[in-house]
């Protein structure tokens, strides 16, 4: 049986608003997460071995193949399917690590839709959506790889029509770990950040399909990423990079993306996007940049 190969998306958090801590540890989310035009590659090859191997430019930043989200996905998902068929993935690492971009997440995610076409599975089977769950909050949102409105700790998708937005994703290539950062927000278990009187249960409202990019952007504008404070304390770089990307000309909207510390600034036009890219390459040359598109 010939490859198969998937895409794995990053994932960027247009907004990020966290509800609060549950008594187990766990935080409640409510985020607009959309996907970028620049990913991962994941291949696998029809085996009777489940492994492993990396390679593209960032590969080697993934540490020890054996932790990967991509095998944590694959063995989950073979104790809840009997004779699971497998094989040998290949991942071409292009996105960085312990970015706020969920490039493991996508990439777990990649593994999941490759098992469920060489098993024939529906993405919709609930043994598919339990593994990526279990796999990480963000594997979920990851699976369909399409805009949504994410809330719980993963597990409530609510699809929105997004359209196109010109984008600029910066990471200045400094790992950043998620614990650390909702360490330093600081949330005692049990504890929330929003009052007890406000709604909070009601779907959220975003404009429709038949919204212009304006609409959007300014109902994106009015939220915000509660995790943007905490993650400047752990990395004060991130500041950084929230400056140079606001200094942009036609950037329309500057945020940092999940728990950072990957930035992104939305424009108004693809030229203003290739332009802020182009600029911020040659102003800092051991940032990665990507300019292109979300959607």
């Amino acid at each position: 049986m010939p490859a198969l190969i998937e895409e794995g998306r990053a994932k960027v958090n247009l907004t990020l608003k966290v509800v609060g801590r549950r008594v187990d540890g766990l935080h409640d989310l409510e985020s607009v997460v959309a996907f970028a035009d620049c990913a991962d590659r994941l291949i696998l090859e029809p085996g009777e071995v489940l492994a492993l191997s990396m390679s593209g430019p960032l590969a080697d930043a993934c540490g020890d193949t054996s932790d990967n989200l991509v095998l944590k996905a694959a063995r989950l998902l073979g104790e809840r399917v009997a004779d699971l068929k497998v094989g040998h993935f290949t991942l071409e690492k292009v996105l960085p690590v312990a970015a706020g971009i969920g490039g493991g997440s996508a990439d777990a995610a990649a593994a999941l839709r490759l098992l469920a076409r060489l098993n024939e599975l529906s993405l919709d089977d609930d043994r598919i959506m339990e593994v990526a769950l279990k796999t990480g909050a963000d594997v979920p949102v990851c699976v369909a790889s399409r805009a949504c409105d994410m809330s719980g700790v993963g597990e409530s998708l609510l699809p929105l029509d997004l359209p196109t937005l010109p984008c600029v994703l910066v990471n200045p290539r400094v790992p950043v770990a998620t614990r650390d950062v909702f360490n330093a927000l600081g949330l005692r278990h049990g504890e929330l950040l929003i009052g007890a009187t406000d709604v909070v249960m009601q779907a959220p409202s975003w404009p429709d399909t038949s919204s212009a990019i304006d609409d959007w952007i300014d109902a994106l504008a009015s939220g915000t990423n509660d995790l943007e404070t905490p993650a400047a304390r752990v990395e004060p770089v991130i500041s950084d990079v929230l400056s140079a990307l606001r200094q942009a000309t036609g950037v329309r909207l500057v945020r940092m993306s999940g728990s950072g510390a990957t930035c992104f600034a939305i424009f108004a036009t693809d030229a203003d996007a290739r332009a802020a890219g182009e600029k911020l390459r040659a102003d800092q040359p051991g940032w990665w940049v990507h300019a292109g598109t979300l959607s």
